[in-house]
């Protein structure tokens, strides 16, 4: 829609350029969708993102191996037959290229491009007390005046860790979240990975081959499960399109938004059938035995030492050489309580000749330096070319890095670097008709087919906001007291986790002085639907509206 031009002032004094009923940003899968909600509600919506195109993380995400561990039948908008049924994946994972021409497809088919500002960065968002308003502003120069603000900027977009001269190295240095679209030649390089987290685990498998000497730079091994791939014929696509009513109607209940759920109470099998449980759902290639095969996985400690173990041994198999082992295999927390990968010949690539490994778990990286990188030791790695898959500041960090400014000039960035708070990860108290998708203490990327949880809450946002305007209300805002009802419900299931003490980014331990707090919402996706169904249905009791 057009935007209406306007002479107010934001609260810096600069005129505002454009004034819009709402500003989504973000315009990945979040965005795209709640873009189209809010305009078949009838508002004027702007959508703004950074990158030159739409697609979000699978526009910035486009390193060599990128692809999804969902399915792609499930992986997809379930709001309309014609949509899903006008899209058809060549393989089960699909890879980036894939996922972003499907993205792209989404927005063409639903005509969301005229409401897409791309190429703009959005610096600031305050919220103007007197006029009960947003002022946005970008690197554009925008100063845009809005009623309501959607975050869709993703749970994994603000990426993590640079080293101390990393600008003198005279090679190149790319971090995996800002690959550049043309191609990187490695053919005969040196190449350097930093990381061997789930992309870190793509990135090795697909170069190994290619370059001339790889080092992999590994802090924490990971547990991995190898990925069984297929391409899709005409049969297979007629199949899972045939399902979709089902699949609409069964994803958005089950624990974690995926085809496949929790069946089984491990104390109500033999020992010989739930080692067949653990067999099937390992043999399935996907990561049914993380997220469907034992609830008690998470809970229970001697349960997940023991599906634990058959991993390891699993892994121990394929590794064969004891120094391998013991760099690659975990053995210090247990399977599931950090996030489990899915992976290609990942292991078989460090048997190749060109392939080393070097740990840095107590010989840390302590600079880069012209030549490559230096470890703690004082070794020098020489290197061409270095690529960091270090992971991101997970669920705040894309919000930190804007400077959002609240009731009486509260910073969200201060305001997180205390302790981390949502209301049902869709509204923070102190911040009126500011709403968030894919923030803490939601369901997200941790535990949940983000498809399938970020449509749940961008349904919800467009639900309260129609009934705002129909009940002719122009301000929302959680109460404090909703917030900490909710903060601690959310701590109380979470703290019944074994993820709760483990270290990982699910509790932003990767980042120094990030206050801690598990991260996503551990009670489940279908049960985090009905609560937040339930705040709905009550006429969002506990949200102050006027």
């Amino acid at each position: 829609m057009t935007a209406t031009m306007i002479g107010a002032y934001g609260d810096n004094g600069a005129r505002a350029t454009a004034k819009f009923d709402a500003v989504v940003i973000g315009a990945g899968i979040a965005g795209l969708y709640q873009l189209y909600r809010l305009r078949e509600l009838g508002l004027n919506v702007r959508a703004i993102d950074a990158a030159s195109g739409v697609g979000g993380t699978w526009y910035w995400n486009r390193y060599p191996g990128a692809r999804v561990d969902s399915e792609g039948h499930i992986y997809q908008y379930l709001f309309s037959e014609d949509l899903y049924n006008g899209w058809s994946w060549s393989e089960k994972f699909p890879s980036q290229p894939e996922i972003e021409r499907w993205l792209n497809y989404v927005a063409d088919e639903l005509d969301l491009r005229k409401d897409i500002q791309l190429s703009t960065t959005v610096q600031s968002a305050h919220f103007n007390e007197a006029a009960e308003r947003w002022v946005v502003a970008t690197d554009e120069g925008d100063v845009i005046d809005t009623q309501f603000l959607v975050t869709c900027c993703g749970m994994l977009s603000a990426p993590h860790v640079s080293f101390p001269g990393q600008e003198t190295f005279k090679g190149r240095v790319f971090h995996t979240a800002r690959w550049p679209q043309r191609p990187i030649e490695f053919a005969g390089k040196r190449v350097g990975v930093v990381g061997n987290g789930a992309t870190g685990i793509q990135v090795i498998q697909t170069i190994a081959e290619e370059v001339g000497h790889l080092k992999v730079f590994v802090r924490t091994p990971q547990y991995a499960i190898p990925m069984k791939n297929r391409k899709y014929t005409a049969a297979d696509v007629e199949a899972y399109k045939s399902k979709f009513t089902a699949l609409a109607e069964r994803l958005p209940h089950t624990f974690t938004g995926f085809e496949y759920d929790v069946e089984h109470v491990w104390a109500d099998l033999s020992p010989q059938q739930r080692r067949d449980v653990i067999e099937n759902c390992w043999n399935d290639g996907s990561v049914k035995l993380w997220i469907s095969s034992f609830a008690e996985l998470f809970s229970d400690e001697a349960i997940n030492a023991e599906i634990s173990e058959f991993v390891r041994a699993k892994m121990r198999e394929r590794l064969r050489d004891p120094k391998l082992c013991d760099l690659l295999i975990p053995s210090d927390y247990g399977f599931g309580t950090h996030r489990v990968p899915l992976e290609q010949k990942f292991l078989e690539a460090f048997h190749r000749p060109n392939v080393e490994i070097v740990s840095v778990k107590t010989n840390a990286i302590e600079r880069i330096t012209a030549e490559g990188i230096r470890t703690a030791d004082g070794t020098v790695h020489p290197l061409d070319v270095i690529i960091l898959a270090t992971g991101f500041d997970a669920g705040t960090g894309a919000l930190t890095r804007i400077d959002f400014r609240g009731r009486d000039g509260r910073s969200l960035k201060e305001d997180w670097s205390k302790d981390i708070r949502t209301t049902m990860g869709l509204q923070v108290h102190g911040y009126p008709n500011l709403f968030t998708t894919a923030v803490p203490l939601a369901p997200s990327a941790a535990l949940c087919n983000m498809t399938t949880c970020l449509q749940q809450q961008v349904e919800w946002i467009s639900g309260c906001i129609s009934y705002l305007r129909g009940k002719n209300l122009n301000v929302i805002e959680a109460t404090k007291e909703l917030e900490d009802q909710w903060v601690a419900h959310h701590d109380e299931i979470a703290n019944e986790t074994l993820i709760a003490k483990s270290h990982s980014w699910y509790l932003g331990s990767n980042v120094e002085g990030k206050p801690r707090r598990v991260l996503s919402y551990t009670g489940g996706a279908g049960s985090y639907r009905q609560k937040c169904d339930e705040v709905a249905a009550s006429g969002y009791q506990g949200f102050a509206m006027h």
